[in-house]
Formats: structure tokens, sequence, C-alpha cells
């Protein structure tokens, strides 16, 4: 597809079909935060980081929580630049000038601030955490659809939010009434 303009993903989720090849990738479910003919940017919801909590995080920011502030789940966004944070959230909340709106529902704030809000209680309604992220040159996104490697459905916040890490996959693909046994690894032509 050559015209990104009439085909944007943006706020979309990714699912990964069986046998694309990237093992970084198998069975994820990816929310697009952006895409444009300048490529995509997207965060993996569905793999949790089991080496670090989010007190830690915060600890090693030096962040005080308060009492019974929420704490997001942590994911590994995606194999790119693994030491930065992203949070995905809900649309009530903005951070001056650094947060994308992705759509009506959804925001991602990567600034240490949306931290600090969520440790303090003034945080969004719904988050989640990435560390790093997906990422995507001119076109490659669109390729990899073309050549069967992703399906595409809407977002919605059960989904995206929901503490069921091992089952978003197949809840996802269920979202599109796909069983999962019934996929194929190969590309067809009609």
């Amino acid at each position: 597809m050559d015209d990104t303009e009439d085909f944007d993903l943006s706020g979309k989720i990714l699912i990964a079909m069986p046998g694309m090849g990237d093992p970084r990738f198998e069975k994820t479910v990816i929310f697009l935060c952006a895409h444009s003919s300048d490529g995509a940017m997207g965060l993996i919801f569905n793999r949790p980081a089991l080496d670090v909590s989010f007190s830690d995080l915060l600890e090693r920011l030096e962040i005080t929580p308060v009492a019974g502030a929420a704490a997001p789940a942590i994911y590994v966004g995606g194999p790119v630049e693994h030491a930065r944070g992203f949070v995905l959230h809900s649309a009530d909340y903005s951070s001056d000038n650094t947060t994308l709106q992705v759509d009506d529902r959804f925001g991602m704030t990567a600034t240490v601030d949306v931290l600090e809000d969520i440790a303090r209680g003034f945080g969004p309604n719904s988050a989640l955490l990435a560390l790093g992220y997906s990422g995507w040159g001119p076109g490659q996104l669109e390729d990899e659809i073309a050549e069967n490697g992703w399906l595409v459905c809407d977002a919605d916040d059960a989904l995206v939010f929901g503490t069921d890490h091992a089952a978003k996959w197949q809840a996802a693909l269920a979202r599109l009434g796909v069983d999962p046994l019934t996929l194929s690894a190969d590309a067809g032509r009609a």
C-alpha cells in the first residue's frame, strides 16, 4: 500500500499471526500509538516485564508513592529502546505538551511526570507501562500486513488494560471471530 494517509491504523491493535518469522513478536498484541507515511510505533501489551515492579521503578526514579496509589502493569513494549518507558493510558489524562492523544479513548505519555502523577494518585483512570516499543519504517508495517504477518482489530479498554495477559492474544482474535486453531502461517492470493 502506497498511501498510508488513507490507511491510518493509529489506535488499532495488531495481532501477530502464527509463523510470522520473528520470535520477538510471537503471539503478541500491539497497540498502535502512531501510524503514518513515516512509519509506525506501538506497544506490546500482553508480554509482562517479569524483572521489574512498579514500586522498584519508582524507587529508582526517587518517586515516593502515596498510600493506595495505583500500580500499573509493566510490559515489554517491544525490541526498541528497552530502557525507555511509555505509559499507555485512558484519554482522561494529559500532560502539558508531552501526551500523544492517539484518539478519543487513548493517550500515550513518555515523560516521568505521568509516573509521578500515578504515584500521587492523580494519574489516568487506566494505564499500563511499557518498557521499549515496537517500530516500523515507512511502508514496513503495511508490507508485513500484506504478507499475512498481522491481523488488525479495534482497540477497547477491556482488552488493552485487562489483567489476564496470557489470554489477550486469543481474546483479540475472538473479537474478529477468528479461532486460533484455524489460522495458517501461509499467505494466500486470490
